[in-house]
């Protein structure tokens, strides 16, 4: 079976994580598999090696100087829809908004849904839901999402987990003792709320450290930045912003957390959460129904900066070991080997 997955970007965002883990386990089990992207900004490969098994096609997609979002979106899906090879594959998998538009006909992974106010980008979202003729979600809350806006009916496939990678780190000791969250400063990070959550940790717990990571993104979130760091004067609350963290490095700084901090407003699995349950870090999450669907009593639950507040103190003051042992548990069971041969049932029966 010959397999096209595409995605947006060769950058370390949640998707194309999930891209490239797919990709190698659906090698390793004898699939011919491509990964198609576009190399933004020169890159020319992914921010890891991957495995030689996966064949790569990194569009070029050069940047242009003072482009709006909306227009990005739209030359980015013709750059990718000009180069693709359709008639190549049997089966062609897009994994986001941008690659489902640049084909005709796809499977389409559902990761979570987006609420855009700019018109390309809503049209996009709405074309990559309703014109692909399968679709996969990684959590039942998004595909029950899904179904209730669209009447369609998703097959639920949740995401893998390297977790073995996670669970051998040795810890960073690089930033002191420090609540960690992984994907950036964005909106649908709840990053506003979380500098709330931890002023109030902070002078709980002194000398505790707010460091931030990731943050790749196609989107212009510098009206939302700018009132974030508002914000942070405001509490008078210094954060560690890494932006994006080496591949091989984003392990050891997991691991050395004392807590993890998962506020977002929407998710459609939380693979940074679980990595992060991997390695044996206390994890405070957003009390969504996804996220419960996902972790049940793995991590602990916040509504608002209070009770987050709430829940990272009670994480780090108060260890509670069954519920580590419950979250190393957890991750593991979520095995990229597993996903693969899911995906191959799914696309042998379409």
């Amino acid at each position: 079976m010959r397999i096209a997955l595409l995605s947006y970007s060769t950058r370390p965002r949640g998707g194309v994580v999930h891209t490239l883990a797919l990709a190698e386990a659906l090698a390793e089990l004898g699939a011919d598999v491509t990964v198609w992207t576009l190399g933004r900004g020169g890159d020319t490969g992914f921010f890891r090696p991957v495995d030689e098994r996966v064949r790569l096609r990194v569009v070029d997609f050069p940047e242009r100087a003072g482009e709006s979002v909306g227009a990005r979106i739209v030359r980015s899906i013709a750059v990718l829809r000009q180069a693709f090879t359709p008639d190549a594959y049997d089966v062609v998998h897009a994994q986001d908004c941008i690659s489902a538009n640049a084909v005709d006909r796809c499977v389409r992974t559902v990761h979570h849904l987006d609420q855009f106010t700019t018109p390309e980008l809503a049209a996009c979202h709405e074309r990559a839901i309703v014109r692909p003729y399968a679709h996969i979600c990684v959590s039942a809350a998004v595909a029950a999402e899904v179904e209730a806006g669209w009447g369609l009916h998703p097959s639920v496939i949740p995401n893998g987990v390297d977790a073995a990678r996670f669970a051998a780190a040795e810890p960073s000791k690089a930033h002191g003792r420090y609540v960690l969250a992984v994907g950036g400063i964005e909106p649908r990070k709840g990053s506003v709320d979380l500098l709330d959550a931890y002023a109030q940790v902070r002078d709980r717990i002194p000398g505790l450290r707010l460091v931030i990571a990731g943050g790749e993104t196609l989107f212009d979130y510098r009206e939302y930045r700018a009132a974030w760091e508002a914000r942070a004067r405001t509490l008078r609350v210094t954060p560690e912003v890494l932006g994006p963290v080496p591949h091989d490095e984003l392990p050891a700084l997991v691991a050395g957390a004392a807590a993890f901090a998962f506020p977002s407003t929407k998710e459609g699995f939380g693979l940074a959460a679980m990595e992060a349950l991997a390695a044996g870090v206390p994890v405070v999450a957003r009390d969504l129904p996804v996220l419960r669907e996902v972790f049940g009593t793995a991590v602990r639950y916040g509504r608002d900066p209070a009770s987050l507040a709430d829940a990272l103190l009670t994480v780090i003051k108060e260890p509670d070991p069954a519920r580590t042992t419950r979250g190393r548990l957890l991750a593991a069971s979520h095995t990229w080997s597993a996903a693969a041969r899911r995906h191959l049932e799914f696309y042998r029966s379409r």
